[in-house]
Formats: C-alpha cells, sequence, structure tokens
C-alpha cells in the first residue's frame, strides 16, 4: 500500500476503535488540508529529518511524508503504534515509529539513528498539556534544529511571541525570542479538531538566531527570569533581591525600578551576562 491509498484518517481510527485520551492533552487533526499547510510552514521538508511528537493517528504525519521528509514520529500512547505503523509499512522507509516520552528523549540521537545526516527540524501538533515544556527543552537544550513549527493552545502561541509591555509578555518570550526568531503563522479554531478542545490553537515557526546565546548565557537567563517573572507586578529591586536587586539592575544598565513586563530581551541578556560575570 502506499501513502495515497491509505483510508481517511476517521476511517483508520474507527477500524482500530481508537479516540483520543484526555489524560494525554490529545486533539487530533483530521483535515489533510490543514495539516499539509501546516507542514508548508515548516519550508522546505525534502532531505530533511523531521521529528513529530504525539502523531496520534497520524494526520500530520502523512503530510510530513507528502512533503519529502524522513519523519521520526515520537509516540507515548502505545495505542496508536499498530496505526501508526501501518503508515510506515506504506512510507517506503521514510518513517520511523518511536515510542517513548517526549520530554525524556535526546532529539539528535533519534536523528542521528533513523536520519544520519540529514538537517533536522521539529513540526508537532503538541500534547497541550506538555507543550510549554517541550517547547523549553528545544530552545535551552543542545539539539541542532534549524526550524520548528509548532501548535499549541493559542494564549501559549501568543505569549511565546508577546513583546515588552504586551498582557502576555514573560518568561517564555523572552527565553523563546533570545533564542529564535519567532512568529504566530496561523490560527485555527477549536472546532477544527476530533475532539474539539475548549480553546483555539496556534502555529509558531521558529528559527534559531545567529547570536543564539551559548548554554552557560542560557542557564544564568533562566534564573533572571524565574525570579523577575515570578514576581511580576514588583520592581526589579524587589524581585531580583535575590541575586543582587540594585546592583544586579546597575551592573545591567537598567532601571531598577522598572519591572519585568516592561524589559525587553536584550535587557534581560544583560542581567544575565551580570550574573554569569560573578566569581
Amino acid at each position: 500500500m502506499r501513502l495515497e491509498d491509505l483510508p481517511p484518517l476517521r476511517d483508520s481510527l474507527a477500524a482500530h476503535g481508537l479516540m483520543a485520551k484526555k489524560s494525554f492533552g490529545q486533539h487530533f487533526l483530521l483535515d489533510l488540508n490543514v495539516t499539509r499547510k501546516i507542514a508548508r510552514l515548516a519550508g522546505p521538508l525534502e532531505g530533511r529529518a523531521v521529528v513529530e511528537v504525539g502523531p496520534g493517528p497520524g494526520g500530520l504525519t502523512r503530510a510530513l511524508l507528502e512533503a519529502g521528509a524522513r519523519v521520526i514520529a515520537v509516540e507515548k500512547d502505545r495505542r496508536f503504534l499498530p496505526l501508526l505503523e501501518e503508515l510506515a509499512a506504506a512510507a517506503d522507509g521514510a518513517l520511523s515509529v518511536v515510542e517513548a516520552d517526549a520530554l525524556e528523549v535526546d532529539e539528535a540521537a533519534l536523528a542521528a539513528a533513523h536520519a544520519p545526516g540529514l538537517p533536522l527540524r521539529i513540526v508537532s501538533n503538541l500534547p497541550y498539556n506538555v507543550g510549554t515544556p517541550l517547547l523549553v527543552k528545544w530552545l535551552v537544550g543542545s539539539t541542532p534544529w534549524e526550524a520548528m513549527a509548532l501548535m499549541f493552545q493559542k494564549e501559549v502561541a501568543r505569549r511565546i511571541v508577546a513583546c515588552p509591555g504586551d498582557a502576555d509578555y514573560g518568561r517564555l518570550s523572552v527565553i523563546s525570542q533570545a533564542v529564535a526568531h519567532a512568529r504566530l503563522e496561523l490560527t485555527l479554531p477549536a472546532r477544527a479538531f476530533t475532539p474539539p478542545p475548549k480553546v483555539d490553537s496556534a502555529v509558531v515557526v521558529l528559527t534559531p538566531r545567529d547570536d543564539r546565546p551559548g548554554a552557560e548565557r542560557l542557564k544564568a537567563l533562566e534564573t533572571v527570569t524565574a525570579a523577575a517573572f515570578g514576581q511580576r507586578r514588583k520592581m526589579l529591586r524587589s524581585s531580583l533581591k535575590t541575586l543582587g536587586g540594585e546592583a544586579l539592575c546597575a551592573a545591567a544598565g537598567i532601571d531598577p525600578n522598572a519591572r519585568a513586563e516592561t524589559v525587553p530581551v536584550e535587557g534581560f541578556l544583560k542581567m544575565a551576562d551580570a550574573v554569569a560575570a560573578r566569581p
């Protein structure tokens, strides 16, 4: 069987008696026109490895395969493995199915094992309950991805791309934008999913910055943003007191009376540098 001969996704789900599990944060995209649009947002996929987390019935997986990607699908819910193996059989070696918890896997090792030598992209309709920790893992980790196209709850997507002064601007905004150029590219209503979630969703596309911080700088940035946004209504001289407060702000050239939500990414990086420079 070839990819184009596979039955519709709804038929595949029915044949295997499968339904979404709320405990896994599952909401399926069964419209292949939508999944193809997401695949296109990820950029050229021919000759590239793509890690997909939580493929479920494989709607996005099919679109990625059609686009020429070498797909490594990481699925925690073993109920979907037989269905995904059927898809792999039709993919002529272009799909590897890995049963694992995506929070624990090493994406670089997976790519090296299943698609050696190919540039890596990460494209996923992320399970709602692990979307943010997975993004942070990929942002601060050492996996050499060249692009990510990720579906989140719309409120999370807005936090990723928010600017200083926006209500959604916070720690996730700073870390995301320190590492990558982030763009909200597509919004999908709840009715596009099966079963429909209670909120709308959105796709964010991220490409790494040329001046991406190194591991030590990122670790310091995580420390500073955790303190600053942990008490976001307080002035920095108070919220950063355990890190030096006014002295830290002075060393970074930041107004100690400012609040975290008004400080640009560059300001947080300067404070991270001041923390990292301490003996």
